[in-house]
């Protein structure tokens, strides 16, 4: 059975994931991961966590994937050490970059599974089966790999040596993510968490004769020469690549808000679930795309599944992200009698407005505020305040962590 791995940059996205559909998330700590300016989780945050994820049945992977130096290394043990007395366990894997991270990992955690992560760009069975008889159970591919390799590495390897693979979300310019330009330019190693991402940003030309008339560099019709990179999305394929004997579907986006963890995670969860259920008879559902253009993205494309870096260089064709649907609230609880649901304030919302209530397994489904009232019963025109708790007559059922937005784009 194929994993969907989704991301949690903190304990509300972790849940979100869960609710969704998904059968483990990645996460880190507050050091020694990829996302150092994602949430992340404390020691005891992290100890919760796995509580949480094993009451469910669900696993739990954290990431120790940057690049640590020499200094580095007394306090990555410590960690390790830390982690080994966690008392309610441990996590289920570590991702892990380095190989003498991953060294440290089998002395510290002997019990805990270690996953090769992305940049160690694995894009081969040779590579993988390396890394297996150095205590690997799991390769995470590079993204460069295409999906005909991938077939070609799966019938390569033996069944004991799961791949993981990206399906979904931000990609990055450099191979596998190895970049030095974040560090050449502001001091911030992205290989040791701390990208700045200057691939996003807006860039100009100046001619050294005329240094107050800068030239920016953008779209034409002629090309492009932005560096950023648009974003992977797979869901239309989900079929071929679980066919192709994909180990793990993998969502990247642990800096992304818990919205986005819901909406990418369900459709994901609902595609691969109606392809295991009818096979045969399998056709894709478009209400699924259209979810995932409702969440905050780059322009979408299907990464070098089917193009190499050399024929596609897979770079976005205008700046900045689509707009999503607005988070509005999350639902506390349910009075089937009443047909009244209490939710919770993300951002605004008033009486009159077209909203959609998103739940797991389900496409948005819309209905019009005709009522709201506050926690004490009086009605009010709107809910303004963050976190203010509210209830609306909605004319199905819902359940607690289904999700109010708007219906159309914010």
């Amino acid at each position: 059975m194929t994993e969907l791995l989704s991301p949690a940059g903190n304990f509300e996205k972790m849940k979100m994931a869960f609710l969704y559909g998904a059968d483990a998330v990645y996460l880190a700590g507050e050091r020694f991961g990829m996302r150092a300016a994602a949430g992340n989780f404390t020691l005891e945050e992290l100890d919760r966590a796995v509580e949480y994820a094993h009451a469910r049945g669900k696993k739990l992977y954290l990431a120790l994937n940057t690049l640590p130096r020499e200094p580095e290394y007394p306090a990555l043990r410590e960690y390790l050490r830390q982690l080994a007395a966690m008392p309610s366990g441990v996590p289920d894997g570590v991702i892990a970059a380095d190989i003498g991270v991953m060294m440290q990992v089998r002395e510290y955690l002997p019990g805990t599974a270690l996953h090769v992560s992305t940049q160690a760009g694995v894009v081969s069975s040779a590579s993988a089966l390396a890394w297996h008889r150095l205590g690997a159970s799991r390769v995470v591919l590079a993204r460069e790999v295409s999906l005909a390799e991938i077939r070609e590495i799966r019938r390569a390897l033996p069944p004991e040596v799961e791949i993981e693979a990206f399906v979904h979300g931000s990609m990055c310019v450099s191979f596998s993510g190895r970049c030095l330009l974040s560090n050449a330019l502001v001091g911030r190693d992205a290989n040791r968490g701390a990208c700045a991402q200057p691939c996003r940003w807006n860039y100009t030309i100046r001619e050294e004769k005329r240094p107050d008339t800068p030239l920016p560099v953008e779209q034409t019709e002629d090309g492009t020469f932005i560096m950023s990179s648009k974003d992977l999305c797979m869901i239309e394929h989900v079929p071929a690549l679980m066919d192709a004997g994909i180990s793990s579907f993998k969502i990247e986006g642990r800096m992304k808000s818990a919205y986005y963890t819901a909406v990418v995670t369900n459709a994901y969860r609902a595609v691969m679930d109606a392809y295991i259920k009818n096979r045969e008879h399998y056709v894709f559902d478009e209400r699924w795309q259209r979810e995932l253009d409702s969440v905050s993205h780059r322009e979408y494309c299907t990464g070098y599944f089917f193009d190499s870096p050399s024929d596609n260089a897979q770079v976005c064709t205008r700046p900045g992200y689509l707009r999503e649907k607005a988070y509005l609230a999350v639902c506390l609880g349910y009075d089937a009698a009443g047909g009244t649901a209490v939710f919770v304030q993300r951002n605004k919302v008033s009486v009159g407005e077209t909203v959609e209530i998103l739940s797991p397994g389900h496409p948005g489904r819309g209905f019009v505020i005709g009522k709201m009232t506050d926690s004490e019963g009086n009605d009010i025109p709107s809910a303004p305040h963050p976190f203010m708790e509210f209830a609306v007559p909605v004319p199905f059922a819902v359940k607690e962590g289904d999700i109010m937005r708007s219906a159309g784009m914010g």
